[in-house]
């Protein structure tokens, strides 16, 4: 009767053959964890400069809130109070929205410099590797050629 062949055995020698570098991968996992160190804190310095800019923004429309509701002695002073508002408040808006582009601006740039950097990085650790993997590869063959 036919002995049927360890499959297992024949793999685990297969496997064994070529060896596996994992300082590669911790390189990898090390750039990977820096880039998001980075991209965190440029989110969170972004979030803080939003809400500074929000927090100023409502401070204001409230004192002008308070300026409007104050009693007039015209009836033709409310219309005034209230056209003066809304134009100061048209006004002060477009100042924020610019503070806010230019908060998304740094956001982009940022980013896009880290990911730049990133991707530097990570090509240099690829370019080793392959290097690496390939000798080793190339040394597991002429062994296992030897046998």
């Amino acid at each position: 009767m036919a002995k049927t062949q360890d499959m297992s055995a024949m793999f685990k020698d297969v496997m064994g053959s070529f060896p596996v570098d994992t300082a590669s991968m911790e390189d990898a996992f090390k750039t990977a964890t820096s880039l998001n160190e980075k991209l965190s804190t440029v989110a969170i310095d972004a979030a803080e400069k939003s809400t500074e800019i929000s927090s100023k923004w409502t401070k204001e429309t409230l004192a002008k809130l308070g300026d409007m509701s104050k009693a007039k002695a015209d009836p033709a002073d409310y219309a005034k109070a209230m056209t003066d508002f809304a134009s100061s408040y048209a006004e002060v808006t477009a100042e924020h929205m610019a503070a806010f582009a230019e908060v998304a601006k740094k956001v982009q740039m940022e980013t896009v410099e880290l990911m730049m950097a990133a991707g530097k990085d990570m090509s240099e650790d690829a370019s080793a590797a392959v290097k690496k993997a390939t000798g080793d590869m190339t040394a597991a063959a002429k062994k296992a050629a030897a046998k």
